[in-house]
C-alpha cells in the first residue's frame, strides 16, 4: 500500500490513504461566491407547452427553482466529506432558451465561511435540472440535462475563478 504523508496536496486523504474530511477549523471566514449553470434540452412543443402552463404536474419552473434552493442547502447530506454551510444566498434562475430548445439554469450561492460553495452552486443546478425533467416527464422522456458546470467563484486560498 502507498504510504500517503500529511504534506500531501491530496487533502482529503489522511496518511494511511483513506477518505477524510478537511479540517478547516484553522481557516478564516471569508465571503465566498460560486456560480453554477446547466441547461435541460427538449424538444421545441415541451418548451412550448411548459411555457403556456400547460405540464400535466403543475407549476414546473417553480417548482425546480425551489428543489434547487432546498438542494443547495442539503449538499452536505449528499456529497460525502462536504462541511454543512450556513448560506446567506441561494438564487435559481430558470431561463428558456428557443434556440436550444429548452432551458437554461443558473444557481448563484453566498455564504461567510472556511470553505466554498461551488458543491452548492451545481447541486442546486443539477436538481434543478433534474426537477424540471421530473415535473414535465410526461410531455416527453427524452429532455437531455446538459453542461453541469462551475461558472464562477470567489473567496479562499485558491482565489477567484472564471469560466468566461
Amino acid at each position: 500500500m502507498q504510504n500517503f504523508s500529511e504534506n500531501s496536496s491530496l487533502t482529503h486523504l489522511d496518511s494511511s490513504g483513506e477518505a477524510r474530511m478537511v479540517d478547516v477549523s484553522a481557516k478564516q471566514p471569508t465571503l465566498r461566491i460560486a456560480v453554477a449553470a446547466g441547461q435541460v434540452r427538449m424538444l421545441p412543443e415541451t418548451l412550448a407547452a411548459i411555457e403556456a402552463g400547460n405540464a400535466p404536474k403543475g407549476d414546473v419552473l417553480g417548482t425546480a427553482r425551489l428543489a434547487g434552493i432546498m438542494a443547495a442547502k442539503q449538499t452536505s447530506q449528499l456529497i460525502p466529506l462536504c462541511h454543512p454551510l450556513p448560506l446567506q444566498k441561494v438564487e435559481v434562475q430558470i431561463v428558456p432558451d428557443p434556440q436550444l430548445p429548452g432551458y437554461q439554469i443558473q444557481a448563484e450561492v453566498k455564504t461567510k465561511a472556511e470553505t466554498g460553495v461551488e458543491m452548492e452552486a451545481l447541486t442546486a443546478v443539477s436538481v434543478a435540472a433534474l426537477t424540471l425533467y421530473d415535473m414535465a416527464k410526461a410531455l416527453e422522456k427524452s429532455m437531455q440535462i446538459e453542461a453541469i458546470r462551475l461558472v464562477s467563484k470567489t473567496g479562499g486560498k485558491s482565489g477567484d475563478y472564471s469560466a468566461i
